[in-house]
Formats: C-alpha cells, sequence, structure tokens
C-alpha cells in the first residue's frame, strides 16, 4: 500500500464545503460515541445501522458521502476496540476511554462519492456537500495506476491550506544487493545516534532553532481578542510555525533511514518506549525534538521496501554493560564516557550500540513491528490493506521523489 498525496486548489467556497464535511463525519463519529456510552456493549454492526438512522434524521449528514459517514462510524469503533483492548491486556495507567472529538482535521471516502478527470488532474466529489472539482497539484503520477488500485481518497485540512491524500494498493517493494554489513544505532539527546562504527549524527534540534518563532506568534495569538478574525489568523500563522517544525523533522528521520537501510543488511536499535519516556519532564522536549519515534518509523517502512533486516532489541543495561568484557558498569546520565575495569574505554552511547549490535546477532528479539504485533513496541506502527487510513501511519509512503 502507498499514499500519494497532493495539494487541493480551489475557491473559497470549496475549501468552506471541505469544512462542513469534515465537521459531519465528526458529527457522525460522536454521535456513534454517544450511542455507544447509552449503550453499553453495542458493537460495529448496530453502530452502522445508527449511521443509517442519522442520515435519516439529519439532512446533512444525508448530504454526505454514505461511505464518508461510515468510515466515520469504522473511527467511532476502532477507539471504543482500542479501549476494550487496553483494558483486556491490563495496561497500567489511562486505558483511553473513547472522547468526543472537538477539532476532526480530516474526511474519509471510499470507492464513491468522488471522479477523477482523465488527465488525474483534477477530482471531483460527487456528494451534495458542494466541494465540486478541485486541481491536484504535486509530482506524483496517478496514470500510472487503474482506478480500482485507489482504496480510500482522504481529505486533509491542515495549517497551510488543504490536501488530498489516495491510498493505492500496489507492492512497494524494490530488490537490493546485499551489503555484507550490520550495524547497531544508539539513539541520544546529544547526537541524533551513534552507531557501531563510531560515526556520530548530529542532532538538528528543529524545535529548539525555531522556537524562537513560536514565542513571538504565540504571544502575537494572545495579544489578539478572542472570538475575533485576526486572531484566528495569528492562531494560523503559530499552526504554520509548528507544521513547518514537524515537516523538517520528518524529513530528517526519512533520510537518515533510508541511507542507514539501503547501507547495510542488518540493522539493530533499541525498543524503546517513547511513550514512558516523555513522562520525564526534564527531557520530554529535547526527546519530543529528536524525532526517535520518526526515525524507528521509517527504518522499519524501508527496511521493508528494500528487504533488509531490522531488529528491535531490549534497551536494558546497554549502556552500562561493557562491550569488551560484558562487566557492569553503572553510570549517570552526566557520564559520557565508559571507563571499565578491564582497561576498556570509549564513548557511552558507542559502546551502547555495539551492545545493542551483539543482542541483535546473538538473540531473535522482534524483527521489527512492521509486519508482527503493532503493539509490540507500545506504539503502532503497522499499515495493512483495508484498514483505515486515519488509522494508519501518517504519510509512511508520502516520499518527497517517486521511486
Amino acid at each position: 500500500m502507498v499514499v500519494f498525496e497532493f495539494k487541493a486548489k480551489g475557491k473559497t467556497t470549496q475549501y468552506a464545503a471541505i469544512n462542513e464535511a469534515i465537521k459531519t463525519a465528526q458529527f457522525v463519529r460522536n454521535k456513534c460515541i454517544r450511542f455507544w456510552m447509552d449503550n453499553p456493549g453495542v458493537g460495529q454492526k448496530q453502530l452502522y445501522r445508527y449511521n443509517t438512522v442519522l442520515r435519516a434524521q439529519y439532512s446533512f449528514v444525508k448530504d454526505l458521502n454514505s461511505h464518508a459517514c461510515q468510515v466515520g462510524v469504522e473511527r467511532a469503533y476502532s477507539s471504543i476496540a482500542r479501549f476494550y483492548h487496553n483494558c483486556k491486556k491490563q495496561i497500567s495507567g489511562k486505558k483511553g476511554y473513547p472522547k468526543f472529538k472537538k477539532n476532526n482535521r480530516s474526511l474519509e471516502y471510499k470507492t464513491s462519492g468522488w471522479k477523477l478527470s482523465e488527465t488525474r488532474k483534477q477530482i471531483t466529489f460527487t456528494d451534495k456537500k458542494g466541494i465540486g472539482k478541485l486541481n491536484l497539484k504535486g509530482t506524483w503520477d496517478l496514470n500510472f495506476y487503474p482506478l480500482e488500485q485507489i482504496k480510500r481518497v482522504r481529505l486533509v485540512r491542515r495549517a497551510d491550506g488543504y490536501y488530498v491524500q489516495f491510498l493505492i494498493s500496489v507492492e512497494n517493494k524494490i530488490e537490493a544487493q546485499p551489503t555484507g554489513k550490520t550495524i547497531g544505532l544508539d539513539v541520544g539527546l546529544k547526537q541524533f545516534y551513534t552507531d557501531s562504527n563510531g560515526y556520530s549524527e548530529p542532532n538538528p534540534r528543529f524545535y529548539r532553532t525555531g522556537e524562537k518563532r513560536l514565542k513571538l506568534r504565540q504571544r502575537r495569538v494572545y495579544r489578539k481578542k478572542k472570538g475575533s478574525i485576526n486572531r484566528k489568523k495569528a492562531i494560523n500563522r503559530l499552526g504554520r510555525v509548528h507544521l513547518k517544525i514537524s515537516r523538517q523533522r520528518e524529513e530528517h528521520a526519512k533520510t537518515v533511514a533510508r541511507c542507514v537501510i539501503q547501507s547495510h543488511d542488518l540493522v539493530a536499535y533499541e525498543d524503546l518506549r517513547i511513550k514512558n519516556l516523555v513522562k520525564n519532564h526534564c527531557l520530554a522536549k529535547s526527546i519530543n525534538d529528536a524525532g526517535w519515534y520518526q526515525f524507528r518509523k521509517w527504518l522499519e517502512y524501508f527496511g521493508v521496501k528494500f528487504g533488509r533486516v531490522t531488529v528491535a532489541v531490549n534497551p536494558a543495561y546497554t549502556s552500562q554493560e561493557c562491550s569488551n568484557c560484558g562487566a557492569v558498569v553503572k553510570k549517570s546520565l552526566s557520564t559520557r564516557t565508559h571507563i571499565c575495569k578491564c582497561g576498556f574505554v570509549l564513548d557511552r552511547d558507542w559502546n551502547a550500540a555495539i551492545n545493542i549490535l551483539k543482542l541483535a546477532l546473538s538473540t531473535v528479539g522482534h524483527t521489527g513491528t512492521w509486519i508482527n504485533d503493532p503493539n509490540a513496541s507500545g506504539d503502532s506502527t503497522s499499515t495493512c490493506a483495508g484498514e483505515i487510513l486515519h488509522e494508519q501511519v501518517g504519510s509512511m509512503n508520502e516520499e518527497s521523489s517517486p521511486l
């Protein structure tokens, strides 16, 4: 499965119609959540029947394509099923009780409700919401794929405009020649990662670099009157700065991960639980700024695409054990040099990267989470055919240039 994204160009009235359609899908989802709260134990079939009742009761719901309404039901049931799964597994902390959406930003169509032009440069939405024909701006060429392979069409609203995403059912693998090389990676805050060969990738710190601009835009939001048009404009400008930083972080993680995967037959990394790590308020900002999760996500994606082996190993004691003799040398986070009684002296992260590689080669661990259990690492990174596009990994196949 691949996801192609295009910038949507239209009139102001069309953008307003997209916003109305997104609100309608959000309304359907929230009503299904309320129906489940009032009737505990209802399943997905009952929610589909309730969706039919909503379409008969509200004219603005009927104006939206029936498949788009069904996606709203699927999103509601997905949050319900996730809550039940967490309760059954007795996950510590909050179980993720389904909540009402207040600011939904996307809308999905299945195989109806839209029509592509002959040139595949325009898309027309045929329901009664009045979206009409939108021009598609992008480098991807949809002429290579039959319409039957397009399984979902998604409208996305971002701070810098509206986008159309196409979920296409196609094999996305490339035959790559073996390199005979293996590598272990230890991610960090000082350096983006340090590998088992001693190379350290610099940490760009995009958020820290753009923090001054963020504070400026945030102050301008506070100075505007609540509910005014100027405040909405200031919020949009603030959102654009956040969007730029997130895109920089994602593009950096994607580029680095692709280079690592193409250069090695086996890549080992730590099976970190990012959700638990960011609970440390002293390091949360730096951990989120580093983008460890995005980096792992792209490692696993390119590992499948190029036929490489990616192994996530248990991170316990990888920084404490000596890679030379195996002795445990306890050290605090401020201690950056590993000094062992055996006389072995090495950078702390380099030593950890060697230990990570040894663990990957000596034990099975679990090979990534791309094909196996999506909850193995605590973060879902699976992309499966037939799944809701909203629930799948965002922009996994939106690579900057065609392959």
